[in-house]
Order: C-alpha cells, then structure tokens, then sequence
C-alpha cells in the first residue's frame, strides 16, 4: 500500500544514482496491496524497465515473510533491502558493496537520513551514532562510545555497531542464507532487525554502518496498513528464546510479557547449534560491552512503596515521582546496582545535601549524590550523602529524603527482582 510518487521516488533513485553494471534486478515484493495504482498502473509504467521486477504475495504475508520472499526469487549475489519510502544519494552503493567485497561476512547498512513526510525535504545526518536495544528489546540509537571512536583514523572509516534499524542494508546472500535469513515464523513486522543483528555478530559476521554511504528515508507517523499486536509479543519471544540464552529472562521482567504459545522453534535452535554460534554472553561482552548487563545488578524491575505496595516509582520525562505499577511499563524499570545506583538508562535518582529533593541527573559514576543503600531488615533505601532515607511525599506523590525512622511506612521499599546473589 505504498503511495505511487514515493515508490517511484524509491526506485528511480536506485536506477539512476547506481551504476548499470552494480545492479542485477529491482525486485518490488507487493504484500497483497489492494491501493489500484499498485496493480496493472505500476505493471504498466515498469514494463519498459526491464531490471525492475513485481512478485506479489497471494496473501498478507508481511515485511519479513515478504523479505524472504524476494530473496529466494533474487539473482544476484549480493542482496541490498531497502523500504519503499527511500530515496538513495549519489555514490550510496559503492561503498556498500565494497565492505562485502572485501569480506562476504560484513553485513553494512547505510547512513540514514530523513525524509520530512510533510515537506519531502531531505535533512543529512552526521555518522555518529551507532544501533542498540533495550531489554524490551525495542532498537534504539546510541552515540558511539570511546572505544570505537578510538578504533578509527578518520571519520569514513566504517562504524561497527551492535545492532541494525532493519529497514536499509545489504549481504552476501550466500550468508544470508547460511544464517538462515529471516525466521520464517515471525509475524509481519518486528523485532527481525534485532534477529539478525544477534545472529551476524554471534555467528561469524560483522555489523557496520557505511559513513560513505547515504539513503534517506520517510519516516511514516501512520501506518497504510493494518496487521495483527500479535506480533508485538511473538516475535521478540521466539527472539528471546533462540538466542539470548539466560537472559532471556530479563526481557520478560522488563518487557511485562505474559509468556504465549510461539510455535516451534527447534528448527531455530538447531540452526544456532549448526552454525557454532557464540554465546549472548560473549556477545554483551565483546560486542557491546557499553550495555547494561542485568545479571550483574542487585534488582531490576519496579521499586514499589509499600504504603501500598500498588505505588511505583516513575520516571515521568525530567520528575520523579509515584505512579500505579503497571507491567511492562519502562518508566518503571529501574536498575539497582552495585555501584549504589538507582536508575533507569544513563538517568539516576539524585539528592543534594541542605535539600531533601529527589531529582533525576545524568549518572556520574562518582557515588555520592547518587549512592544509595537498600536494607533488606528495614526495607528503608538510605542516602550516605546526606545521612537520610528516600521517602514518599504524600501530599505530592513526588519523592524526597528526611530523617530515617523505620517505623515511617512511608519510607519502606520493595525491589521486585532483588538478587541476593550479588550482594558480597
């Protein structure tokens, strides 16, 4: 259900920015649209396009079904998936296909600038940040941390990042293939960037982001299309099940989820054992060592007040305050470490001395305003700074310190998830 200027946009900024002799095919994989103009009109206009070729599914099938799709049809040894709302830049395959050139197990992705969906302009963005996730397992995007920036001589050197958006890149499609693509149970959308990232560092490969090369993309506020929240929890399940090993079960205190049925997944696992593939651990310890590791923590998951034990702290944007405990609920997911802090993110709980407000501050690492004790006896959360313990404001439901007393129930905390193991 793509619009018809945008799809055309897409694939003549491929055929006229690429040389002739780089491209094999334009494969366009229509998932049962039902728009008119992607039927007999777009046959009709590519007809005189001879690389340009439609497969259309019977049936909604979705993006990565779709995906699998086109790469069983495909030709060409080297395999480039782009959305159908890009427009490519001069001189953006070149260097794609170059980094697979010297290594087939190198999988790159483009530096991916913005299309205004209002304007159409496009605005460049500066090769600086690299991919991540959290442990809901939602992507996101992390500037490069020191250890890589020091890894280059210049700034066009290629990035290696942890994990990829998902929309825009290429591969060996001999490699694609020995990873087992996509998984075929997927459904619809979600979660498959996050698969194949895993399984390119854990299995061989290298993941990283071309500064050389360019592709912008409309990033849609609506969807065309409907599909199925099914795949809201499925797919990062079987994700989570195949190749996270024992932290696994971090995504489920973190994400909420209720565990559902996810259909078979020894095909899947047998296909990791094949391949050799490392360990989750190892790839948090080599990959991205810059990720929180949960199994290192004293608690992960909600703090919850137990004037009620209803009431949980909540990060709302730059306050903190008590909110209802709601599973799955990120503003929630506080960390507890042994560093002493409480946090979510980069963002920890921060008191001042002379003040009894709590606040939010960007994490220091220097203990202090930010170290905090947890007694298990007293269930009272103790603030060395400033000699007080973390309260709840009842007038207010925001937080803030005062004298100690342990028979205050307003002072009394629970960490869900506390880990004994890792108190020394």
């Amino acid at each position: 259900n793509e619009a018809w200027s945008t799809l055309l946009r897409t694939v003549h900024s491929v055929l006229d920015r690429s040389p002739d002799h780089l491209i094999t095919e334009i494969i366009l994989v229509d998932d049962f649209s039902h728009f008119d103009h992607l039927k007999k009109p777009l046959e009709d206009y590519f007809a005189k396009y001879p690389k340009v070729k439609i497969l259309r599914n019977d049936e909604r099938e979705g993006l990565i079904r779709s995906r699998i799709t086109g790469t069983i049809h495909a030709e060409g040894p080297i395999l480039t998936f782009l959305d159908s709302h890009v427009e490519c830049a001069e001189g953006w395959l070149e260097p794609l296909l170059d980094r697979i050139a010297q290594n087939p197990t190198n999988v790159v992705v483009p530096i991916i600038d913005t299309i205004n969906d209002k304007t159409f302009e496009i605005r460049t963005v500066k090769p600086y940040q690299i991919g991540s996730f959290n442990w809901k397992l939602i992507y996101k995007w992390m500037l490069q941390p020191e250890r890589e920036i020091k890894r280059h001589n210049n700034s066009n050197e290629p990035l290696h990042s942890p994990t990829m958006p998902g929309g825009l890149f290429s591969i060996d499609k001999k490699f694609f293939e020995k990873l087992g693509m996509y998984d075929p149970d997927f459904d619809i959308w979600g979660a498959e960037n996050l698969e194949i990232s895993f399984k390119i560092w854990m299995c061989g490969g290298t993941l990283e982001i071309i500064p050389c090369s360019h592709v912008a993309h409309v990033f849609r506020k609506v969807s065309p299309y409907k599909w199925s929240g099914s795949a809201v929890y499925k797919n990062p399940m079987r994700l989570a099940e195949v190749w996270m090993d024992d932290y696994k079960k971090y995504f489920y205190i973190v994400s909420g989820y209720d565990k559902i049925d996810i259909g078979d997944i020894s095909e899947r696992q047998k296909l990791r054992e094949n391949l050799n593939c490392q360990s989750f651990k190892w790839y948090l310890e080599n990959v991205f060592p810059e990720q929180s590791d949960p199994s290192k923590v004293l608690a992960l998951g909600h703090v919850r007040s137990l004037i009620d034990n209803t009431t949980c702290i909540t990060r709302a944007d730059s306050k903190i305050l008590l909110s209802i405990c709601t599973k799955g609920k990120l503003e929630q997911m506080f960390w507890y470490t042994k560093e002493g802090e409480i946090k979510i993110d980069d963002i920890c709980l921060d008191a001042t001395y002379g003040s009894n407000k709590v606040t939010l501050y960007k994490c220091h690492g220097l203990k202090g305003t930010q170290f905090w004790t947890y007694s298990i006896d007293t269930n009272q959360i103790f603030h060395s700074n400033t000699s007080k313990c973390l309260a709840v404001n009842i007038k207010t439901s925001s937080l803030m310190t005062e004298d100690c007393n342990d028979e205050f129930t307003h002072q009394n905390w629970f960490f869900d998830n506390y880990n004994l193991n890792n108190i020394n």
